[in-house]
């Protein structure tokens, strides 16, 4: 049955908790895959500094081992699964691990993944399958599992995609273009089908953010990538982490099935070639 409908009132404004305060996410549970490095681990920190207790994933144990120690250096609350996230039975025992020790989920970043530059017509089958197999079905078995876990559970939840800005394609990186395209039609497809059970999705789009994924790019690339928007500088990991906060705590409570593109204004001017620019369109 629907609740009568209220005006919001004075004193519920005064009181109402501020979206970035230190508690935000006091006793809550938060899933950052790939949170070991780059836009994960900043986006761990975040939360985690907000009050969260924090989980990182990843397949590199020593990165999840140095983060975690850091954030419990830090005070902070914050543990590690070891996980690949193209096994998708790996990945259902990892979530029934994780209500059997903490009772709860409430927040899954999706951020692990990654792709290499290389001109389309040049992709081995291998290269291509790893992409996707990373970024779309990987992305979707996280996505999947936490679902079925908050609609079994009754409980609420809330899911933020790390993607890419794709409306104009992406040079250089067809395989990723395509696999982030599938996760932001996804999340708008589940946004509406998941309401029912109150989980929330929602995307966030970086540009081009300095962190250590910028090794796989070549100087060439790298030097025109800061050209590529119109405030002509590169964002950075901690850009991204508060959009992730945003959407996925209660600052973003009336958002589902949205992007958030953090690119400095490049989709509406830059140009971005992720191998750098060919001859022929100099």
């Amino acid at each position: 049955m629907k609740k009568p409908l209220v005006v919001p009132s004075d004193a519920e404004f005064a009181t109402a908790p501020l979206p970035f305060s230190g508690g935000s996410f006091a006793g809550q549970v938060v899933l950052v895959s790939g949170g070991g490095s780059g836009i994960g681990k900043a986006t761990a920190w975040l939360f985690a500094r907000l009050g969260a207790h924090l989980i990182i994933t990843g397949r590199t144990e020593q990165k999840l081992v140095d983060t975690v120690a850091a954030l419990t250096e830090a005070g902070l609350s914050a543990s590690y699964k070891l996980q690949d996230i193209r096994d998708y039975e790996g990945i259902a025992a990892m979530y029934e691990a994780i209500y059997a020790e903490f009772g709860r989920l409430d927040v899954l970043v999706n951020n692990a993944g990654g792709q290499f530059p290389q001109s389309s017509i040049d992709f081995s089958k291998n290269g291509w399958d790893a992409v996707v197999n990373n970024n779309l079905n990987g992305s979707w078995y996280m996505m999947q599992h936490a679902a079925r876990q908050w609609r079994d559970r009754g409980l609420q939840g809330s899911i933020v995609n790390i993607v890419a800005v794709v409306p104009r394609g992406m040079c250089g990186g067809a395989h990723t273009c395509a696999a982030r395209a599938g996760v932001i039609h996804l999340s708008k497809t589940v946004a509406v089908e998941w309401a029912e059970y109150n989980i929330r999705v929602n995307c966030v789009a970086p540009g081009v953010i300095y962190s250590e994924g910028m090794g796989a790019y070549s100087p060439e690339a790298m030097s025109e990538f800061d050209k590529s928007n119109p405030m002509k500088r590169f964002g950075t990991p901690w850009d991204i982490a508060q959009a992730c906060v945003y959407l996925g705590g209660p600052s973003g409570s009336f958002i589902t099935g949205e992007v958030l593109t953090i690119d400095g204004g490049g989709q509406l001017w830059g140009d971005l070639w992720m191998q750098g620019k060919p001859d022929y369109f100099k």
